[in-house]
This record gives C-alpha cells, sequence and structure tokens, in this order.
C-alpha cells in the first residue's frame, strides 16, 4: 500500500491494508478489494508471471472518471471479458 487504507479479501477474510503494507496473493488465489474508507487510497499491483489486466483497471478508471453506474449485467458483462469474477 502506497497510502490510505484499502480493505483486502484474502478468499477467507476482509482486512485493511495501510501505507507500508505488503500483501501476497499466490498464483490463482482468490481476492478482492475495495476502498471503504470515503478517502483517497492509493496501491501498487504486481503481477507475477505478467498477465494483460491493464485493459480491465483502465477500464474501471473510466467508469470512475465519468461517473456512470453500470446495470449488474454490464457489470457482469465487464468482468467476462476480462476474467474476473465477483468476490
Amino acid at each position: 500500500m502506497l497510502s490510505g487504507v484499502v480493505s483486502l479479501y484474502d478468499g477467507t477474510r476482509w482486512l485493511d491494508a495501510r501505507a507500508g503494507d505488503f500483501l501476497h496473493v499466490p498464483e490463482g488465489g482468490v481476492h478482492g478489494f475495495s476502498n471503504r474508507s470515503g478517502a483517497e487510497a492509493s496501491m501498487l499491483i504486481l503481477f507475477a508471471p505478467g498477465v494483460p489486466r491493464e485493459s480491465y483497471f483502465e477500464e474501471l478508471a473510466d467508469i470512475t472518471r465519468s461517473g456512470r453506474s453500470l446495470t449488474d449485467e454490464e457489470w457482469r458483462e465487464l468482468w467476462v471479458r476480462h476474467d474476473q469474477y465477483p468476490a
């Protein structure tokens, strides 16, 4: 974590990560994250071995920037396009 607080799901529970924390998700590991704090947060995500995930996060950023709200069906379509699953 670079700044702020982000809630991370490790496959069994949610925990809050703060600046300086490091979390590892093993290959194929169930995980999720959410900023529930109401304040800005920043985190660095590394994929090793690398997999193409940039377009997923770019699309999420575009949705957030535009203020757009997606329907449940639109979320499902987005997740399918990017090999993602709701946590």
